[in-house]
């Protein structure tokens, strides 16, 4: 089962769970809407988490060149918000 935003492209084998959305015709409808509530319910931790990494510790876009300095940026971000997290559980 793979959850997923509507945007993504690829086939998948299995149950597909990607978000329905509306289109220049009409709206979705209301079947639509729940299913969408409970895909979102499931994918909310971990776009969470893509969101404060990008948005707060602005780690979306890197201006280092090869591979192994993304890496060490990439953990230097990620032990970041696991010390923001472990702060917040902690209070």
């Amino acid at each position: 089962m793979v959850y997923r935003d509507k945007v993504y492209g690829a086939h998948l084998k299995g149950y597909d769970a990607t978000m329905r959305h509306g289109t220049r015709a009409g709206p979705i409808d209301v079947w639509d809407r729940i299913r969408n509530e409970r895909i979102s319910r499931k994918r909310a931790p971990i776009e969470r988490t893509f969101s404060v990494l990008e948005r707060v510790l602005r780690s979306g876009h890197m201006l280092v060149t090869t591979v192994p300095r993304v890496r060490v940026k990439m953990f230097f971000s990620c032990l970041c918000f696991n010390l923001m997290q472990a702060m917040a559980i902690g209070k």
